[in-house]
């Protein structure tokens, strides 16, 4: 199928590995510029020279922390005008109501939550000003399995899906498509450090993470192509009467929800 992304650009936030990472270099090979942004500048560049090895695209980094004061408005003056954001930055962590403090919190939510939104304010407004763009905020299908031990990222997801829903209900007036996706597990170093600290409250030895990898559909959990495969399509105009929507990929874990 061809996307015809061909020499479009995107903003990935976020993208200095796991799904980031991976949807850095999937619109790369549908030949779409970059720019990336995240913390760890030493990851950063290890994915610039990789996707510039094999790929003609071009890739402009920028490495700062969106949660400072004025970041966001820093990062839109540095990349100018773009075709496609798509918001990946933030891991809430884990943990239930009294292993999470006020602090932390507040913390988690000032990157993924806050981040999200304050990106999307400031680059809807520029999108809208060349009357066309697509947003795709990465969420979490934490946001519709409401698990009393990540209640910190379940009750944020749950914010930014309702967020994405309303933003992207009426902007296809202004020529833009928001739209959100919702990984469950995904195998990447955060998915397994999650269940680490799962097995340690379940079953009393983190080392036993992998009997609980056991119980996901497939008994593994999501390869990373098989989310940002999905991306990559969304922000393509075979995907152009989408907006306002929520694209679950969780093997089916969030539809098992039943009273017995």
């Amino acid at each position: 199928m061809q996307l015809e992304l061909d020499g479009k650009t995107a903003l990935v936030t976020g993208a200095s590995q796991g799904i980031g990472e991976g949807i850095a270099k999937e619109f790369a090979a549908e030949g779409v510029n970059l720019h990336l942004t995240a913390r760890n500048v030493t990851n950063l560049e290890r994915i610039k020279m990789e996707i510039e090895s094999s790929s003609s695209v071009t890739v402009t980094l920028h490495p700062l922390d969106i949660t400072q004061s004025g970041a966001c408005s820093e990062l839109s003056e540095q990349v100018g005008d773009i075709d496609i954001l798509v918001n990946n930055a933030g891991a809430i962590p884990s943990g239930n109501l009294f292993d999470i403090d006020e602090a932390t919190w507040r913390q988690g939510w000032e990157l993924k939550v806050m981040g999200y939104i304050n990106m999307c304010r400031i680059f809807y407004s520029k999108m809208k000003a060349k009357s066309g763009g697509v947003i795709i905020n990465n969420i979490g299908s934490g946001g519709e399995v409401f698990d009393s031990e990540y209640i910190a990222g379940t009750a944020g997801n749950a914010g930014l899906m309702a967020f994405t829903r309303a933003l992207g209900g009426s902007s296809l007036k202004d020529g833009i498509r928001v739209m959100g996706v919702n990984p469950g597990p995904v195998k990447t170093e955060r998915i397994v450090n999650m269940l680490k600290k799962r097995a340690s409250t379940v079953l009393g030895d983190e080392s036993r993470y992998l009997e609980l990898v056991n119980s996901f559909p497939l008994g593994r959990p999501a390869h990373v192509r098989e989310v940002t495969s999905l991306i990559v399509f969304l922000a393509s105009h075979r995907a152009g009467y989408s907006t306002g929507s929520i694209y679950t990929v969780d093997g089916g874990i969030s539809s098992r929800q039943s009273i017995a």
